[in-house]
């Protein structure tokens, strides 16, 4: 994959994010859709039915209304998605309860898909990722969270070549 694309890695904000629930097939073809450039190979199946149900019964989502799927969900999911590469699910677990306990939920994910999509510019152009000096602790984790996904796709299509 050429770095040209990467570095135009896009994660779709909270407003771009479907309006209507889903189903579970529509869930994870969004998944895949948004993801399947820049997690793993093109062989490898990002996420499954039986991934979402399991984060479910873990707790890790809550259950679908009806059988659909919302935003938070979806975001969730996405975030989930990502950080699963180099975070365990109970990791991944105490990082999305902090996210959304200092702020709303589509705060927290419109600011993981900045702080990600900055991080991945960042790294693939060689600019070091700062934070302004009065930055809180949750801005110095979240960069430190995008930045550690962004080193690992770095040397994963530059050296790796996945």
């Amino acid at each position: 994959m050429a770095a040209y694309t990467v570095t135009n890695f896009h994660l779709p904000r909270w407003s771009e994010l479907p309006k209507l629930d889903l189903y579970l097939d529509q869930t994870v073809t969004i998944l895949e859709k948004n993801l399947k450039n820049y997690i793993g190979n093109k062989e490898e199946t990002i996420i499954t039915k039986t991934m979402i149900n399991n984060y479910v019964k873990q707790g890790l989502i809550k259950p679908p209304k009806k059988k659909k799927y919302n935003r938070i969900h979806i975001a969730t999911l996405l975030v989930i998605c990502i950080l699963k590469q180099i975070y365990s699910i109970s990791d991944i677990s105490e990082l999305i309860t902090l996210a959304t306990k200092t702020a709303r939920v589509n705060t927290a994910y419109d600011q993981f898909c900045e702080a990600l999509e900055k991080a991945i510019l960042y790294t693939f152009e060689g600019i070091e990722y700062t934070l302004p000096e009065n930055s809180i602790f949750e801005q110095s984790l979240l960069k430190s969270v995008a930045q550690s996904f962004a080193s690992k796709l770095y040397v994963e299509k530059t050296f790796l070549h996945k």
